[in-house]
């Protein structure tokens, strides 16, 4: 039961999309929208708003299928909003990504220079995802989504991604992923950790207190800001097979490669943490929900169950920075979604096949600079904080600095992997704004009288 003094969030305003758990598994297609002409884009918002899912999934949302929609900066611009309101988004923002994709580690192959188009360009202005639980309910909602901008000729599709998640949840590096998001305080999902209590609203969603007891910047006027939420897009090319290889070249049998893989995630392949079972695999805990988030990294400081490097322990470190009282780890949680695309690599192949595959990472939170940037810079590109300025999170990091090393410590000697070759390329990804419903209509009617627009909606 809630406690007395829990926020309630205005759940009837707020995408769902954000709060709530996809279907499992899912199929599922990314949009990316250039806006022409402002009227037509503000059609667009009003039509959207209308297949937009709000509130809490009932008893059948492993059935169901549902619309997200996110506004980047240049986006708001050719809507239309004034000024004063552009200038009140987050900095971090209204610059874009591939303004700030330096500082983030994406150069060399993964600059901006080398993405896909249209990224990295003024051309990406709303990015719609439709998700479902099958390929029929996902053109039914597809197809609504198509009516929402057919017949606006001032909107045009620049770009698309179909994804897609296994029924065992692994993504294309063949690790469940998925598991250890934070619950929201006031989103009606229980923590799956026993040990973590659920993340103030504010820290997701704009208009509410957030951990430090404040309320976070929020765009005005109130209307425009209050239930939104930051989203950040990135489309990751991963190289299964250089990952694949490594192992196999430094791991003495199959068992150890299975091992080594596990010390670089921090989980075994099918979702059982290091820290509760660091031996083997245990495959009932990584399917039970109830068990494979329920742990914490606080007795094991050097790392001997799960190296302090390790992937999954990079990008939470739950309570294994408690000591020295430096970092609130709960000011850097946020909502991560990862979503497959391509082919997968069959089991077994070490060669590179030349196909496109890889992972679209959306991540949701409230303040890109101390949660996302601050992850994706100071913990997964770096080691300082860990000790180890030479190494970089040994599957997602990024190398530009040379940090091509990984510590797996263990008793007598630790082990350390080196020339870490760059297993995920960048190939594009932007700053995007996910409005409330009421902020849509709000957008909708700029320029009008402040009505609905009488042409007919989808």
């Amino acid at each position: 039961m809630a406690a007395a003094d829990e926020v309630v969030l205005e759940l009837d305003d707020i995408q769902s999309g954000a709060l709530h758990e996809r279907p499992s598994p899912y199929v599922g297609t990314y949009l990316l929208l250039r806006i022409d002409d402002s009227a037509d884009g503000r059609e667009l918002m009003r039509r959207l708003a209308r297949l937009v899912a709000a509130g809490v999934p009932g008893a059948e949302a492993a059935q169901t299928a549902w619309i997200t929609v996110a506004v980047s900066y240049r986006g708001l611009e050719a809507l239309g909003v004034p000024q004063s309101s552009l200038e009140s988004f987050a900095p971090e923002f209204r610059e874009g990504m591939a303004a700030r994709a330096e500082e983030l580690g994406d150069v060399g192959p993964s600059a901006p220079e080398q993405w896909e188009a249209p990224f990295g360009t003024p051309d990406v202005h709303v990015a719609i995802a439709v998700l479902a639980s099958d390929e029929a309910q996902l053109e039914s909602v597809a197809a609504q989504a198509r009516r929402a901008h057919e017949e606006l000729p001032g909107i045009a599709i620049v770009w698309h991604q179909d994804c897609y998640q296994l029924p065992s949840g692994r993504t294309s590096f063949g690790f469940k992923d998925g598991i250890g998001q934070p619950s929201v305080e006031g989103s009606g999902r229980p923590p799956s950790n026993p040990h973590e209590r659920p993340l103030k609203a504010g820290e997701i969603v704009l208009g509410y207190p957030d951990e430090t007891g404040e309320l976070p910047p929020m765009p005005s006027p109130e209307v425009l800001g209050r239930n939104g939420t930051y989203v950040v897009l990135r489309k990751l090319h991963t190289n299964v097979a250089a990952y694949r290889r490594y192992l196999r070249e430094r791991a003495a049998n199959r068992n150890d490669e299975a091992l080594l893989g596990a010390k670089m995630v921090g989980r075994w392949q099918d979702g059982a943490p290091l820290a509760v079972s660091p031996e083997h695999d245990d495959h009932e805990l990584g399917a039970d929900p109830a068990r494979n988030n329920a742990f914490r990294y606080g007795d094991d400081p050097r790392g001997l169950k799960c190296p302090v490097g390790a992937h999954a322990r990079r990008g939470n470190p739950r309570d294994a920075l408690d000591g020295d009282g430096s970092v609130n780890v709960r000011l850097h949680r946020m909502i991560r979604r990862g979503t497959s695309y391509g082919p997968p690599l069959p089991e077994g192949v070490l060669d590179d096949d030349g196909a496109d595959r890889g992972i679209v990472f959306v991540f949701a939170g409230a303040h890109l600079k101390r949660q996302f940037e601050f992850v994706k810079t100071q913990w997964l590109n770096d080691g300082v904080f860990i000790g180890a300025p030479n190494e970089a999170d040994p599957l997602i990091g990024s190398h530009h600095h040379g940090a091509t090393d990984f510590t797996i410590p263990q008793r007598p000697i630790r082990r350390r992997l080196t020339e870490i070759p760059p297993f995920v390329t960048t190939r594009g990804g932007e700053y995007f704004f996910a409005p409330s419903l009421s902020a849509m209509r709000w957008i909708a009617a700029l320029g009008g009288s402040g009505e609905d627009d009488e042409r007919d909606a989808p």
